[in-house]
């Protein structure tokens, strides 16, 4: 029990602290109103991470940038999302400093080198970047997204009860975007596909990061419908949620959603018709040598496509051929060319993380200039995940992210190769086809300097980590002879 003179102290600092916030308060000045919730969130941060993770995850589809709220500052991050973020960066870095008590078979997991690798890189090319305040900022805010929707999420999909809880606390803010993108949209006519650009602003940058969450979620929320832990009554929950994410998916207009969400069918089906990786390798080396034999004729075979982006579904698909009209497409093509003369210049290096936007200006060419291009980098960043780092940490950028991919990928079909319970097989391909929209998105645009789609994509690489992990902690309770049948099959 506390003594007297303890809680006389406790009396005295609140009474000093009401009258404080009291005299700033009448002259409008609201600075230590926020101390008691940034005192709780600390609380709650040090004695119950688990739930404060959880909390930002429900956060993050309605967290708003920073510039929406103080116009002219030089720099953003989403509020109140990357704080928090920052926050456990911090409070996990101190733990390993102190304790050292963390799990370390996650942090030795290959996916996890892969990525602390990728990590490095960027690390290195910051300290050569041409602008080292911008890319030291890209690398804090790569890590407390890798920290905190990565390793610590690893650590809480240890219990499987919170795999559901995380994407259920995102599609639930999620489905109040829609509701609101919907509200917006209604105003002009659904089929108006200029509203789309713009109806979910200021929630998200723009319909296409919108349109990558959608399509990275309705892979889960399939899988959920088949889970025999679900009952009757849940199974109809997300069957609901399910076609209202479909709906606004189609409302989006956004074709590269739209394919990835194509591509992510096609690679359901060798899975499950357990097409041979060979057969599968065999096929797509195929095809590349096609298209470079015949690049000539492809090119002029596109160039004749005038068909630009419309709400008719058809035309939309056909329009992501169009090079030769299509605003959106035509510039896609200049920031890309624009990358590649960047990673020419600065091949080992780069620019530096986070630079693009800065220094592509003068790498345009005039005649690949089109009716929205900018020399400010303020409609968007090289639009791939890909090339991206390939001019902004150079050829090591791009080939280490790769790995993370290619990782994720194999780690995520072993589980489902090994694993025997049929919960698992279904989490495990759902959030791999999940991703796999992402990694074909990531052709035309690049979100993982958001918290919007970071979520999402660490989060869904942590579940094939932690499940991996589980399904090893059990193959070492198991006799061997069962280990090895299991493996057979």
């Amino acid at each position: 029990m506390p003594n007297r003179k303890s809680i006389i102290w406790v009396y005295v600092v609140s009474v000093l602290f009401i009258a404080l916030n009291a005299y700033y308060i009448a002259n409008e000045k609201y600075v230590f109103s926020f101390i008691p919730l940034v005192l709780l969130v600390v609380l709650i941060a040090v004695f119950a991470l688990e739930k404060l993770l959880l909390g930002i995850v429900l956060m993050v589809p309605l967290s708003l940038p920073l510039y929406e709220l103080v116009p002219g500052l030089d720099f953003n991050m989403f509020l109140p999302t990357e704080p928090l973020l920052f926050g456990v960066l911090i409070l996990f870095v101190f733990k390993m400093l102190l304790d050292g008590s963390f799990d370390k078979k996650i942090l030795f997991h290959p996916i996890s080198i892969a990525i602390f690798i990728n990590i490095l890189w960027i690390f290195v090319t910051s300290l050569t970047s041409s602008m080292p305040v911008v890319s030291i900022k890209f690398l804090v805010s790569r890590l407390w997204f890798v920290v905190g929707f990565y390793i610590l999420a690893i650590q809480l999909f240890k219990n499987k009860k919170n795999i559901g809880r995380y994407f259920w606390l995102y599609t639930a803010s999620l489905l109040i975007v829609v509701v609101y993108a919907f509200v917006r949209q209604s105003h002009y006519g659904f089929l108006d596909q200029e509203a789309a650009n713009f109806a979910v602003n200021p929630l998200y940058n723009d319909h296409t990061a919108y349109a990558a969450a959608l399509v990275m979620i309705i892979p889960v929320m399939i899988g959920l419908l088949f889970l025999k832990e679900y009952s009757y009554f849940q199974r109809i929950i997300a069957f609901i949620v399910l076609s209202i994410l479909v709906i606004a998916l189609i409302f989006s207009y956004t074709r590269a959603a739209w394919l990835s969400f194509i591509f992510a069918v096609f690679m359901f089906l060798i899975v499950v018709f357990k097409i041979k990786f060979r057969t599968l390798l065999i096929i797509t080396g195929s095809t590349i040598i096609f298209v470079l034999l015949f690049w000539t004729q492809v090119y002029m075979k596109l160039e004749k496509n005038r068909q630009d982006s419309s709400s008719d579904f058809a035309e939309q698909i056909q329009s992501v051929s169009n090079i030769s009209t299509d605003a959106s497409n035509k510039e896609r093509i200049n920031r890309w060319s624009c990358a590649v003369r960047m990673f020419k210049e600065r091949p080992i290096f780069g620019w530096g993380p986070g630079t693009y936007m800065f220094k592509y200006a003068p790498f345009q060419f005039s005649y690949e200039r089109t009716i929205i291009s900018t020399n400010s980098g303020d409609l968007g960043n090289a639009h791939s995940e890909y090339l991206g780092p390939l001019a902004e940490s150079g050829v090591l950028g791009t080939i280490t992210f790769l790995v993370v991919i290619l990782m994720s990928i194999y780690y995520g079909m072993r589980v489902y190769r090994r694993t025997q319970v049929r919960s698992e097989k279904i989490i495990v391909l759902s959030v791999l086809l999940g991703l796999i929209t992402y990694y074909v998105h990531g052709l035309l645009n690049n979100f993982l300097d958001t918290d919007k789609l970071s979520a999402l994509f660490w989060g869904y690489t942590a579940i094939i980590v932690a499940l991996d992990l589980g399904l090893a902690e059990r193959n070492k309770e198991l006799p061997e002879e069962n280990v090895k049948i299991e493996k057979q099959e």
